[in-house]
């Protein structure tokens, strides 16, 4: 996947790191098989060698069919703004796999039977419970145009995501103008799986408003945009923390 994954975990007993550290690794294997399968940097792996021809999907590991088949219902829900399939090179799903990922490694969590954890996949977090038995956890979101300063705090139950090109530069590409360009300077998306967020936040930068309002219609997701020059709109339950 090409970023650095971290683990926040919380318990109002104390965590137990022998009871842990089983339920710790097995996340972390999640997370390395799961690079191995769909980085796009690495020449023998199965995604990259189902995009030259060598292999076809049925010859793929089952995860790729999976992921393919997610980022098919994606792009229905995004009406088209997110597209795997429009990317220079070949299919490339990693707008949807670094979120499905440590979406994964989150359920590798839950067995543990702490009281909460967040996976954190450069900004992309996947969580459940909170810090305490008695509150959730709080995301701030980047200002774009002042990177050390917060634009919004977010009261996270489940998954965000936020995608921009305010720290990678234009990366993000244009499935109907077949450019690298964005409508809004960073998009967030929450919602219960990281997987649909992180892809629904790309669809979301790159299409603009009428994404945001094909979000508004998506049950349990909720969005929130900030425009190049500093303009805040979200759907009508982000949620905003107080």
């Amino acid at each position: 996947m090409g970023t650095v994954v971290t683990f926040d975990i919380y318990d109002d007993e104390g965590i137990d790191p022998d009871t842990l550290l089983p339920f710790l690794a097995k996340a972390v294997a999640t997370l390395h098989r799961v690079d191995k399968v769909f980085s796009t940097w690495k020449p023998d792996s199965p995604l990259s060698r189902l995009r030259r021809g060598e292999i076809a999907l049925g010859e793929a590991p089952v995860d790729v069919t999976e992921v393919l088949e997610n980022c098919k219902g994606a792009k229905e829900l995004s009406g088209g703004w997110f597209d795997p399939w429009r990317l220079p090179g070949g299919v490339d799903p990693s707008g949807y796999v670094k979120g499905w990922a440590a979406q994964q490694a989150l359920e590798d969590l839950v067995g543990s039977e702490v009281g909460g954890a967040m996976v954190n996949a450069a900004g992309d977090i996947a969580s459940f419970g909170g810090p305490t038995s008695e509150s959730p956890f709080r995301i701030g979101i980047v200002n774009p145009s002042s990177p050390t300063s917060l634009a919004c705090t977010v009261e996270l139950r489940g998954a965000i995501a936020t995608s921009g090109a305010y720290e990678r530069g234009e990366h993000l590409f244009n499935p109907f103008t077949d450019r690298y360009e964005t409508a809004f300077a960073s998009a967030s998306v929450t919602g219960p799986d990281l997987g649909l967020a992180d892809a629904l936040a790309t669809a979301l930068v790159v299409g603009g408003e009428q994404v945001l309002s094909l979000i508004e219609g998506v049950y349990d997701y909720e969005a929130m945009v900030i425009g190049h020059e500093g303009a805040m709109k979200w759907t009508t339950e982000f949620p905003f923390a107080n």
